[in-house]
């Protein structure tokens, strides 16, 4: 699948603004991760921009979100790799366990742009830009600090061999380079 049909796909399943920016963000933080592990960023980044596909029709229920998002993939011909990593991000809805490289960055890398866009949001700017990685660091710590962060999924970033200081900087990085895109 092309970045461009995901997109179609994307304007398709997502309408909510703020949802379709987070696949955005997460597209930015998976393409910058697989370059940094020296992985295919051109599927890393399909697998972050289309992961939440059906949050939208699935009412993002915990219990089924990712499941119809692999079956539409699946259909479609998309490469079975980005269709587990994508099934696997929401663990609650399999009961199964990540266990690759990139099912551990897919889930790290989507759940850290919301304790990123959060920290962004409390600057006075609103602005990527000034956001430093030790902002971003020290609010990891505040569990009511955007409290429906999962840091423990953050910390997944160290299964796939990132630790989460570079973690962090990575992900701030990519964030900033759609910074326009994201209206931050």
């Amino acid at each position: 699948m092309t970045r461009d049909e995901a997109v179609q796909l994307l304007d398709e399943y997502i309408e909510n603004p703020n949802m379709r920016k987070h696949c955005l963000a997460s597209e930015a933080v998976l393409r910058a991760l697989a370059r940094h592990l020296g992985e295919d960023a051109e599927k890393w980044g399909l697998a972050g921009l289309l992961h939440d596909l059906d949050v939208e029709k699935v009412n993002a229920d915990p219990k089924v979100h990712g499941l119809e998002t692999a079956r539409i993939l699946t259909e479609k011909g998309v490469d079975p790799e980005i269709v587990e990593a994508i099934r696997l991000h929401n663990e609650e809805a399999t009961g199964l366990p990540r266990t690759t490289v990139f099912q551990h960055a897919l889930a790290a890398g989507e759940t850290i742009t919301g304790l990123i866009t959060a920290t962004t949001l409390v600057y006075p700017d609103k602005k990527l830009a000034s956001v430093k990685p030790k902002s971003v660091r020290k609010r990891m710590k505040e569990k009511a600090f955007a409290a429906s962060v999962n840091r423990d999924i953050i910390r997944e970033c160290e299964d796939a061999g990132i630790p989460l200081d570079d973690f962090i900087n990575i992900c701030l990085e990519a964030m900033r380079g759609i910074s326009d895109e994201l209206g931050l």
